[in-house]
């Protein structure tokens, strides 16, 4: 798989978080918004993240940088690990689209 497509595609674990003053894009931070970290992907760009454990999915805009917990490939914002019902870290796909 080339870097393209890798970081279109992903799957493996998430974790959650809920505080924060900025992200790294400059951004307040809102613990309810549909919003997550994740290390390389732009700015501004729409992830569907689906629990694998149930099939609930959320799309999120990336605006933040992270996560920086080994083995992890996204941070979710408290608001979207809800909305797909996650608890602590949850095994997940990611797919960019757009």
């Amino acid at each position: 798989m080339g870097a393209a497509a890798a970081s279109t595609a992903q799957s493996g674990q998430a974790s959650w978080y809920a505080s924060g003053h900025r992200t790294a894009s400059g951004e307040r931070f809102n613990p309810d918004g549909l919003t997550a970290a994740h290390r390389s992907l732009p700015f501004g760009s729409r992830v569907r993240v689906t629990n694998t454990a149930n099939g609930r999915s959320i799309v999120v805009r990336i605006n933040d940088r992270g996560p920086f917990s080994g083995g992890r490939i996204i941070d979710l914002s408290r608001g979207s690990a809800r909305a797909i019902g996650m608890g602590g870290v949850t095994r997940v796909a990611l797919e960019r689209i757009d």
